[in-house]
């Protein structure tokens, strides 16, 4: 099972977290983030990709196509994170599934974003 889908850019890792009352948290623009995606994903799969009831026998392969205006503004890995914790949400399955992961970075001005694969595949 694949999720295909392309995504806005993460809020930069300076944006992605708050220190309130001396402890970090995910910032508001993070939890508005993550929410979206979530919307995305969920509009997206409906009825389109049947996730598994049983998801604690699944292993969760992620490819992510950064899109960024230009190569030397943000680290790749900035925005892997946030993004994963809020694909795996959106369906409902813990990130420490995920267990392959490869980034790419790649620049295009007009339209950044993050275009994301996700493979869902069973375990024996």
């Amino acid at each position: 099972m694949t999720l295909v889908i392309s995504l806005p850019l993460p809020p930069s890792i300076n944006h992605q977290y708050a220190t309130i009352r001396g402890r970090r948290v995910l910032s508001k623009t993070s939890r508005d983030y993550k929410v979206m995606i979530s919307t995305h994903i969920m509009l997206h799969i409906r009825n389109t990709l049947p996730i598994p009831d049983d998801r604690q026998n699944l292993t969760i392969v992620l490819t992510l196509h950064f899109y960024f205006t230009t190569l030397l503004k943000r680290d790749l890995d900035g925005g892997l994170k946030i993004l994963q914790d809020g694909m795996c949400e959106a369906l409902g399955i813990n990130d420490n599934r995920v267990t392959e992961i490869h980034l790419y970075k790649h620049v295009d001005r007009h339209h950044p974003r993050v275009d994301c694969e996700l493979w869902m595949l069973k375990n024996k």
